[in-house]
């Protein structure tokens, strides 16, 4: 299990597209053989995008957790008990998509102690700077420390998932790097995913990149 950390936490800001990379991280930890299982934290949006994909990740054999009456009009949603499971048992990764900002980092906080005990976790900052309110790495630093103060962890790792959706081309990538080792400088932390789409080419020295189903590369307006 050296490849990958045993839990993963996607956070961000609404739109980032954490939920579209949180589902495409699974997906790639599954196909390199490892058991993997997936949970949506946001109890703040009864609407669970998360719970979109559950076709592909059941076939892929991917377990999801997520509140009961996801995808309904339920304004209370609350998450389940074998949550806790993602946390107290460490035969198999963990992919844990946080809700957007820090209301959504409030569920969280309730694992948080699990996970520092355990030590062996990234905390990532999803990074879209084509978005409102973090088209700048000082914009981004203040989404950033208002889900570390909610739920009590601190990010260790930067994700860049900048697009503009199915108008997203190489050189809308390529745009992005300046702005994420920006953030990256200013943060101290190591980017280590550039996302790009499946039928997107493009090169990019010396840097990690997850590759994207196209069809979970749509960032909706929120």
């Amino acid at each position: 299990m050296a490849k990958y950390k045993r839990v993963y936490i996607l956070a961000g800001h609404y739109g980032s597209g954490k939920t579209n990379v949180a589902v495409n991280l699974a997906l790639k930890i599954k196909q390199d053989g490892y058991n993997v299982k997936i949970a949506d934290l946001d109890i703040v949006n009864p609407y669970f995008r998360t719970k979109d994909s559950l076709k592909e990740l059941t076939e892929a054999d991917i377990q999801l957790i997520s509140p009961a009456f996801a995808n309904t009009n339920v304004d209370l949603p609350a998450l389940p008990q074998e949550a806790y499971s993602l946390v107290q048992q460490k035969d198999f990764y963990a992919v844990l998509d946080v809700g957007g900002d820090d209301r959504g980092a409030y569920a969280l906080g309730r694992y948080a102690p699990y996970i520092k005990e355990e030590n062996n976790y990234e905390m990532c900052f999803v990074f879209n700077c084509y978005r409102p309110l973090t088209r700048t790495a000082e914009e981004a630093l203040e989404v950033m420390k208002e889900i570390e103060f909610a739920c009590k962890i601190p990010f260790t790792a930067i994700i860049n998932n900048s697009n503009i959706g199915n108008d997203t081309d190489a050189e809308i990538i390529l745009s992005s790097q300046k702005e994420t080792e920006r953030l990256s400088k200013l943060t101290g932390l190591p980017v280590i995913y550039t996302t790009i789409r499946e039928d997107i080419d493009v090169s990019l020295d010396n840097k990690l990149t997850l590759k994207l189903q196209e069809k979970y590369f749509d960032i909706k307006e929120s």
